[in-house]
């Protein structure tokens, strides 16, 4: 019995999920069926549709994800390690927070094609800037994620494991880990979406393969469909990398009485 009403509690949550969505696009494939709209830059669902059974019918679909997820992935591991280990210098060490923090938080506010140049020129235009690029793009939230966790940690949370006589490590296990994780993972979650972000600023350094690459061909073609299908092939690549990842993390947290899980 509680297994099936999770599965119906899933069944609804699903169904609501898709209701915006759907009706959206039945709304519009009815405007451009009786007329009251040309779809001509707007194609209807159905003509996005058969593009995206196109693409992935003749393969390209999947060798465009294929590109496009490599370089996330890449670009968060890379951009989600320097910021978890910087963001713990800055908020352990005083002496790098004073010299390095104003510099990062500097930075944090360059656009990401402002870095297009600058990587083309450095490295060319090869798989290395555009992982470099997205890597950045993960970095900063990151990095202010686990820095402002840790700097915010109870002060009286430590005073208990003082007292308790905790070792350093009984320490970070018991009392700094989990307080800082929640924060941390939502800093995580938030650098992974950026990610997809940058993916296609970094698919513009001469890309052949790639979503990315889809929409700036499909926009010299004049393609709005294609534009549309890449669009829409970005966002369920990334919903299903943001849903597995918060399915990974669930367990780490699972310890919270948060106030979400009571609504």
């Amino acid at each position: 019995m509680p297994l099936l009403r999770q599965g119906g509690r899933a069944g609804v949550a699903l169904a609501l999920a898709l209701a915006l969505p759907l009706a959206l696009a039945a709304g519009w494939e009815i405007a451009v069926d009786t007329g009251a709209a040309s779809g001509r830059l707007l194609p209807p669902p159905s003509r996005i549709g058969a593009t995206l059974w196109e693409l992935a019918a003749s393969g390209d679909l999947l060798t465009h994800v294929e590109a496009t997820l490599i370089r996330v992935g890449l670009g968060f591991l890379f951009g989600a390690a320097a910021g978890i280990l910087m963001g713990t210098a800055v908020a352990m060490l005083p002496l790098v927070r004073r010299i390095c923090d104003p510099s990062l938080q500097a930075l944090r506010a360059v656009p990401s094609l402002a870095w297009v140049p600058l990587f083309i020129l450095w490295f060319g235009i090869l798989e290395t800037p555009k992982i470099l690029l997205i890597a950045v793009g993960v970095f900063f939230p990151v990095y202010v994620g686990v820095s402002g966790a840790i700097a915010s940690v109870d002060r009286k949370l430590v005073e208990v494991g003082r007292i308790y006589r905790l070792s350093r490590g009984a320490m970070a296990r018991r009392i700094l880990l989990p307080a800082i994780l929640p924060a941390t993972l939502v800093g995580l979650r938030t650098g992974l979406g950026l990610g997809f972000l940058f993916v296609v600023a970094a698919e513009l350094m001469g890309a052949s393969e790639g979503l990315g690459y889809l929409l700036v061909d499909g926009q010299q073609l004049g393609k709005p469909d294609q534009i549309l299908a890449a669009i829409i092939a970005f966002a369920l690549a990334g919903k299903l990398a943001d849903t597995l990842f918060v399915v990974m993390t669930r367990p780490l947290t699972r310890w919270q009485d948060t106030v979400r899980e009571s609504l």
